[in-house]
């Protein structure tokens, strides 16, 4: 599954970026509450897999907060009023009358106010590690105070966008040291806020306070938190649970807050039997595959010397070509994805190899040179489309393929290695997106 279209959307003169994904039977709205930047979210593998697998079961809703990411600030203050007309207008673009909330850390709020300002539009709470109320106060003694808070946010604030920023020890100490994530929560911290506006969230953050509200809650809802979670305490989450009337509570292994970090199909899951009345669903859109990605090497300029008639045909000739190659090794193509083909192969990836080979070879015999990226590993079946970390390995594998080569993981040469196949040590490289470093192997002739 390809990242989708960000779209505009106007509420009370601030433009609302939002996308959606998916076609299932119900609509989610996934709300990370602080700041986001939609474009940014997909690019963490971990994140862009959960997004994947909770749009298996219905359609998925993004859209940045007014003010941060994409999103313009259109003069208004940061109210929980003003925000929840923001998140009704992006229902009314969509075309969702009805959407369950589900949210993260300071989502959860606006959620709160939204499912009670207008219950006939919220189907349904889901509330992951999220708060009531960001001070302390006699009855939250958990919290903050607000001298701690302040100097919390000082302390982010001077760091903002910086790869040692002290969020991600806190929110994913599981992965304190992945060059990946910290890199990715840097960048997502550059595109969806400056410092001096991450300063005005985080300040106007501190004023929310919706205990008074969750006795108002009257639509099905669902809390959940990590027993070992250092950035949100649990007892957040053990509040909500007790003060929203009927509120199923489920307290979930693990150390992380971020919830595509760790166990996350432990939360999909929760999610998909809470909304759909099973799991099933889940357990039926996986499969081991082989996934490969070709792409062709220096395409545009190749058009250039052409011309536009002559490149259709020849790009036609070898589009044929390759969907030969594909029927004759038992492949299947998944999608065209710009100059190139994503395909996967059943079984070991020998005939994933064989059909690779064979793709380079034909493409030659163009004139044209082709790169091609294959990982073996379990994939998402979203319809006829695949999505997961598979899928997101195998393109970062391509990507780093020179013209007429085929790379592929060390997983792929783990599992025929000391077959008829040869291959070159091309060594460890990190892939963007993907947790740790990676081996990667040229392949040679058979």
């Amino acid at each position: 599954m390809i990242a989708p279209v960000t779209r505009y959307t106007t509420s009370r003169g601030a433009s609302i970026a939002y996308q959606v994904v998916g076609d299932g039977p119900l609509d989610l709205v996934f709300m990370t509450g602080w700041v986001s930047q939609v474009e940014q979210l997909w690019e963490a593998a971990g994140l862009r897999r959960m997004l994947e697998r909770l749009a298996v079961f219905g359609r998925l809703i993004l859209f940045d907060r007014r003010g941060t990411g994409l999103s313009d600030g259109g003069g208004e203050p940061f109210t929980l009023e003003q925000e929840a007309d923001d998140a009704l207008v992006v229902l009314d673009a969509v075309g969702s009358e009805r959407a369950a909330l589900f949210t993260y850390g300071l989502g959860g709020p606006v959620a709160v106010q939204l499912a009670v300002e207008h219950p006939e539009r919220v189907g349904a709470l889901i509330m992951y590690a999220s708060i009531a109320r960001a001070l302390w106060a006699p009855d939250y003694d958990w919290a903050m105070t607000h001298e701690e808070r302040a100097g919390w946010v000082e302390q982010a604030v001077a760091s903002w966008g910086a790869t040692d920023h002290p969020g991600i020890p806190v929110m994913a100490p599981s992965m304190a040291g992945d060059p990946a994530l910290t890199g990715w929560f840097a960048r997502l911290q550059r595109l969806a806020a400056s410092p001096g506006n991450a300063r005005q969230l985080l300040t106007a953050a501190g004023e929310l306070d919706v205990r008074e509200l969750l006795g108002r809650v009257s639509v099905p809802t669902l809390v959940m938190h990590r027993a070992g979670d250092t950035a949100w305490d649990p007892r957040h989450s053990r509040y909500i649970a007790e003060h929203v009337p009927g509120a199923r509570y489920v307290e979930l292994d693990g150390i992380d807050s971020l919830p595509f970090v760790g166990d996350s199909d432990a939360i999909v899951e929760e999610i998909e039997e809470f909304l759909t009345g099973g799991r099933a669903g889940g357990e039926r859109t996986r499969a081991l595959l082989t996934v490969m990605f070709t792409d062709i090497v220096d395409a545009t300029a190749r058009a250039a010397e052409l011309g536009d008639g002559r490149w259709r045909d020849l790009l036609a000739r070898h589009d044929e070509d390759l969907r030969k190659e594909l029927r004759r090794f038992d492949g299947r193509e998944v999608k065209t994805v710009g100059d190139g083909f994503l395909a996967t192969f059943a079984g070991p990836p020998s005939r994933a190899l064989r059909c690779a080979l064979a793709i380079t070879q034909s493409a030659r015999e163009l004139g044209i040179e082709v790169r091609v990226g294959i990982h073996t590993g379990e994939c998402e079946l979203i319809g006829d489309d695949v999505g997961g970390m598979a899928v997101h390995i195998a393109s970062r594998v391509s990507a780093l393929a020179a013209a007429g080569e085929v790379l592929v993981s060390g997983t792929v040469f783990g599992t025929v290695v000391g077959g008829p196949f040869t291959f070159t040590d091309r060594g460890f490289h990190e892939l963007k997106g993907v947790p740790g470093r990676w081996p990667l192997f040229t392949l040679g002739g058979t």
